[in-house]
């Protein structure tokens, strides 16, 4: 009986193994197919297999032949003022929800939730027709503004949920040595919440630097495109350049990626720390 349950204890196991190295074969593929691409010749970018003509021409090609520079210059400043008012956005606005008890919290809050809710479709029409009657449409400002939208409700409510954890304590202490509520805030309680601002930033970065939607409608002319805008620009109905795409596609997930390295040590402790109320 006991071999048995052994043999089913081995089976099992294996049986999970496998289907993890699927999964993770299946995670890595699209991506790891992407850095090969790259490097192949356009002839050969559909071809199977790994790099049989290695090659920078892509590269090369992508940086020194088109306007990527330029859409790289505007997705950094969009993304930059993007992350910075919604990380301090965020912050403030969980930190009054989570402290203080003032008339509307409540429905606040629901509203916060409830534009979590409507797709990128439904608000797209909407959205430009407000933007293009403030004069913000093909302006960075207007991006931004939309972006803030998407990221602030959510980081809201997760920064909500990290202060809830800080104990109130801490702001007894302040106002005890003369703080107002925003010095408590910002010289105490601030500091403590730096797991939570990590995630709140990265998520925020995330969402500017990879939405394409919106980066689309709003924006026009090459001079004036983020990187999501122009990726588009290799491959359409007039063209299919799919090396310079790939290579392109390659240098927009690396600063992500460096992103992520710097905020990771953080983001465990800060996504668990918004989950619960010590």
């Amino acid at each position: 009986m006991a071999r048995r349950r052994n043999e089913r204890h081995r089976l099992a196991s294996a049986g999970l193994h496998t289907a993890l190295a699927l999964a993770a074969v299946i995670a890595v593929f699209p991506p790891l197919w992407l850095l090969i691409t790259s490097f192949k010749p356009r002839t050969d970018a559909f071809t199977t297999g790994l790099v049989r003509h290695f090659t920078l021409a892509n590269y090369t090609h992508v940086v020194a032949d088109t306007e990527f520079l330029t859409w790289f210059g505007n997705s950094v400043i969009i993304v930059g003022l993007t992350t910075v008012l919604g990380v301090f956005t965020a912050a403030t606005t969980g930190y009054a929800v989570s402290r203080f008890r003032f008339p509307g919290m409540r429905p606040l809050m629901w509203l916060l939730l409830i534009t979590q809710m409507f797709p990128v479709a439904v608000l797209i029409v909407p959205l430009y027709n407000l933007l293009a009657s403030l004069g913000l449409l093909n302006q960075p400002a207007g991006l931004v503004i939309t972006y803030l939208t998407i990221a602030v409700p959510f980081c809201a409510w997760m920064m909500k949920g990290f202060f809830d954890t800080i104990p109130v304590e801490i702001d007894e202490a302040g106002r005890v040595d003369g703080l107002n509520p925003f010095g408590t805030f910002w010289r105490l309680v601030l500091p403590l919440a730096r797991p939570g601002l990590a995630v709140t930033g990265f998520y925020t970065f995330v969402t500017a630097w990879a939405e394409v939607a919106y980066a689309s409608a709003f924006m026009t002319g090459e001079e004036n495109l983020t990187l999501a805008g122009g990726l588009q620009t290799f491959v359409n109905q007039y063209t299919d350049d799919w090396g310079s795409m790939t290579a392109a596609a390659v240098i927009i997930a690396a600063p992500a990626a460096l992103v992520f390295a710097f905020a990771q040590r953080h983001l465990v402790s800060g996504l668990t720390a918004g989950t619960t109320k010590g």
